[in-house]
């Protein structure tokens, strides 16, 4: 795998080239400094060479970040092949450029400059000036626009070996560490990779966008997907935006890593369990910052917990600490019995000789002598395991005896800490009597 970093001071379009190139809008844009923080990585294909790509957050930025952001960019710069240095050129070459024409000459690396806002062949003549930076003839581009990229491309190619790695045959495992800002999900994330790959500091809101990191525990590849604090009510418009990205992150995962702080319990939490019930993905609750928890205070935090989480009770729970890394391989450990469980396929057979002995162990609902008929269960989809009921009356169904069931299906069926979906679909005489009721 090749790896390729996208490097410039704020603002001059890196996030939008990386959103182009990838094929997809991953990185968050906007058109104020400072959004991208973290080194942020996407794959892309191009002339069948599989290509990691790494948007980096804007240097010399001047800001209280600077020096974080600077660190993630010298980590990205480490493995990469060939570096695309992103520029204004209508905007003129200003000191914070200067600043990273002679970081980037001490690494010593093949750099390409991308003269992004090339909008047409007309505003090539602010390009003159960039020829003077050393590192040979700028390519004209525009992210917004699609103008120049092959070009680049053409040339990032050249300082790239072939490609003779062999596509990985384990499909990782991908999970988004989700929870209100500040309870260390990036603590967590650098805890379990050893790594300082996500920026950590005391403030809400450090991170804000979705960020992706590979990792292999166990022979099992995962992509940990540590995503913007999600607050009750956004402070701004790219705050709004980072929190859609965190939702929509959880959509593509396979687990949920709801994170919560030990010691700050409230109906934010709750709230974000029911993100993460909704989304129908396994979910394991991490209590982060247990070490911090008083010994007698123990076994209050716990009745809390069961009470703020009672409708995702079926969730497993981790007990946690970033700082001394109490719990963390618990965490992978359980993703990995989870993620096999939610793939799970039940034999029709066996379902049905459950259904009977579920239906002798508690009494089923009965409406003035009625009583629910269930005939026939089976298996219709994996991911979350979702099982079909056929019955006499879908509307016999109470929200407590469904759930008595999937209770049953989980601890019955070996599911346990996996969501489990019912489908109630009707046969026998009362559904031809609707249907005949509805053809009249």
């Amino acid at each position: 795998m090749h790896k390729v970093a996208i490097v410039g001071r704020p603002n001059v379009g890196k996030s939008s080239l990386f959103n182009r190139l990838i094929g997809r809008r991953e990185a968050v844009v906007a058109d104020f400094p400072g959004v991208t923080r973290d080194a942020k990585e996407g794959l892309m294909l191009y002339h069948n060479h599989r290509i990691t790509l790494i948007d980096t957050g804007g240097l010399w930025s001047g800001d209280e970040w600077e020096d974080a952001i600077r660190q993630k960019a010298e980590w990205a710069m480490e493995g990469a092949q060939a570096i695309i240095f992103v520029l204004d050129p209508r905007e003129g070459l200003s000191a914070a450029d200067y600043e990273v024409t002679d970081w980037l000459r001490r690494l010593n690396k093949p750099v390409i400059i991308a003269a992004n806002k090339i909008d047409s062949p007309k505003h090539e003549v602010y390009m003159a000036e960039l020829w003077g930076l050393g590192f040979g003839e700028p390519v004209a581009i525009s992210a917004e626009h699609a103008r120049g990229l092959d070009d680049l491309l053409d040339r990032v190619m050249e300082h790239l070996p072939e490609d003779t790695e062999d596509v990985p045959e384990i499909a990782p495992i991908r999970i988004s560490l989700i929870g209100r800002p500040n309870v260390g999900k990036s603590s967590l994330l650098n805890a379990i990779t050893q790594t300082d790959r996500a920026i950590v500091a005391d403030q809400p809101g450090t991170t804000r966008d979705s960020l992706d990191v590979e990792w292999d525990y166990g022979g099992q590849r995962f992509v940990l997907v540590d995503t913007a604090g999600i607050r009750k009510k956004p402070d701004t418009a790219i705050e709004d935006y980072a929190i859609q990205r965190s939702q929509a992150a959880i959509e593509r995962s396979d687990l949920i890593w709801l994170v919560l702080n030990a010691g700050e319990l409230g109906d934010h939490e709750l709230k974000l369990a029911n993100l993460a019930y909704d989304s129908g993905k396994p979910v394991i609750v991490v209590v982060n910052k247990w070490d911090l928890v008083p010994d007698e205070d123990l076994k209050r935090v716990e009745k809390e917990l069961n009470q703020k989480l009672n409708h995702i009770s079926y969730a497993p729970r981790v007990y946690t600490s970033a700082i001394n890394e109490y719990g963390i391989h618990d965490m992978l450990a359980e993703a990995m019995k989870l993620h096999e469980k939610w793939q799970s396929r039940i034999p029709t057979s066996e379902l049905n000789r459950w259904l009977e002995v579920w239906q002798m162990r508690q009494a089923v609902p009965n409406f003035h002598g009625k009583k629910l008929k269930m005939y026939f269960m089976t298996q219709v989809e994996t991911a979350p395991p979702t099982f079909a009921i056929f019955c006499n009356r879908a509307d016999f169904v109470t929200r407590a005896y469904e759930g008595f069931l999937q209770n049953r299906i989980r601890e019955d069926l070996q599911l346990a800490g996996i969501p489990v979906r019912l489908k109630w679909k009707e046969k026998g005489p009362y559904k031809r009597e609707k249907k005949n009721e509805a053809a009249e």
